[in-house]
């Protein structure tokens, strides 16, 4: 059995089975660039998680962007100490694809949750277990990189505020 192949499906049954969470809710956990107005974005996090890897080596991260600036931006790319990569894939008609760059609407969110976008963590260097956190960095074209600190929850973990 090919191990890679097989957790990906594993992960995607997974992503696929839970309900996708649409709304906001939860704190902020990382801010951006506070310069809102004057035709920029003002970009900060809630609700990042990761639910508890089923696989020694994939992993799928959460969160929502919320953009209070009157100008749009873009996530160009993730990154993470704790995988050797973090893709962002959107699940569109029950397929699940890597997507390039998203764009963080001006007075709007970009939402990652269950069935729908998603930071896929592959190559992960230890399984995070539940209680921990997992540090990744967001990159964006126009503001600049945010720090988010996502904590792993369980397997089956649904927000009640949703995304």
């Amino acid at each position: 059995m090919r191990r890679p192949a097989a957790a990906a499906a594993l992960l995607a049954g997974a992503l696929a089975g839970t309900v996708l969470l649409t709304g906001c809710g939860g704190s902020a956990s990382a801010s951006g660039n506070d310069s809102g107005s004057d035709g920029k974005a003002k970009l900060s996090v809630s609700s990042p998680y990761m639910p508890r890897p089923v696989s020694d080596s994939m992993a799928a991260g959460f969160l929502t962007i919320v953009n209070k600036g009157d100008a749009e931006d873009e996530l160009t790319s993730v990154t993470s100490d704790a995988a050797g990569s973090v893709t962002v894939h959107q699940t569109v008609g029950g397929t699940m694809r890597e997507a390039g760059r998203l764009t963080v609407p001006a007075h709007g969110r970009l939402v990652f949750g269950s069935g729908g976008n998603h930071l896929m963590f592959d190559g992960l260097k230890h399984r995070p277990e539940q209680g921990q956190t997992v540090s990744v960095e967001l990159h964006f074209a126009k503001s600049g990189d945010l720090r988010v600190e996502m904590p792993v929850k369980s397997a089956t973990y649904n927000p009640a505020t949703g995304h």
